[in-house]
């Protein structure tokens, strides 16, 4: 079955709406050339990267999928992008940390049998996971991010998927290590750009929108998880045809998920009660 549109969601995990705003010069480009839009979105709280990974996925806040901290995990039970796309006759990719494995397709990870795989007929179709094991404030055990940004793209080309999505935990690494107002974070964010930027053009060459976010803000001090403007909010960088709010807007994260179902021409389910801001 042929949904209306493909969509890929680029997750950076943990930068702050200035860091957004200040850094990334070729998504800035892009939005002064008018081929991108750009809004400011608030996470749900606790701002934690798993709390927040399963309500981007769900539009659930975590006090009603019950994933409340990082070492809370187990398999969600609410209708998700990946089921929802999957029911609908969408091919479904993911390059992401090995906890949205576990969130939509099963609990706990297998280090062998469930880094790669390939099910046409699961949730996620096409899954190619990292775990970060060992990681620790002097080594950030993290992938190189073209490679994560090239596995995406293997999938868009050998498998035609019409949802993907990439997580990357480099950038909230960094701040945990060094903060976000330092040299270290400067270099990150302009390296993350410039790779990202690679890639990008591709992907909308090949009828992609694409939606480039974070999950959550950081401090300087690299901490999030609580109530605060910096802990909380992010940019959300948009490309494609859909209608959207105006630039001024702050979008709640729980409106991400009925938005992409929306773009692909997919039910939005009735656990997903925020309102698309992409039509």
């Amino acid at each position: 079955m042929a949904l209306k549109s493909k969509l890929l969601l680029i997750i950076l995990d943990g930068v702050p709406y200035r860091n957004w705003r200040r850094l990334f010069g070729n998504l800035e480009g892009w939005v002064q050339s008018g081929a991108a839009r750009v809004w400011k979105m608030r996470s749900v709280l606790p701002s934690t990267s798993a709390c927040c990974y399963a309500s981007i996925h769900t539009g659930v806040p975590p006090q009603q999928h019950g994933i409340l901290s990082n070492e809370n995990r187990f398999r969600v039970t609410q209708p998700d992008l990946f089921s929802e796309i999957s029911k609908a006759g969408g091919k479904t990719g993911a390059v992401t940390h090995s906890y949205w494995s576990e969130f939509f397709r099963r609990y706990p990870f297998d280090l062998v049998e469930d880094m790669e795989y390939d099910e046409p007929g699961g949730p996620i179709t096409h899954g190619r996971f990292h775990t970060m094991t060992g990681y620790n404030h002097k080594n950030q055990m993290t992938p190189s991010d073209v490679d994560l940004f090239a596995t995406l793209t293997m999938l868009t080309r050998r498998f035609s998927i019409d949802y993907g999505i990439l997580h990357t935990c480099t950038l909230d690494s960094m701040g945990h290590r060094f903060g976000h107002d330092c040299i270290e974070m400067d270099h990150a964010c302009y390296a993350m750009d410039g790779m990202l930027a690679a890639f990008l053009p591709q992907w909308l060459d090949a009828d992609y929108e694409v939606v480039v976010t974070a999950d959550h803000g950081q401090t300087d001090r690299g901490h999030h998880g609580g109530r605060e403007d910096e802990q909380q909010d992010f940019a959300l960088y948009y490309f494609g045809a859909a209608e959207g709010p105006d630039p001024g807007a702050l979008l709640d994260q729980l409106q991400l998920a009925p938005s992409i179902l929306e773009r692909l021409g997919v039910a939005v389910p009735a656990t997903m009660q925020a309102g698309p801001f992409l039509r």
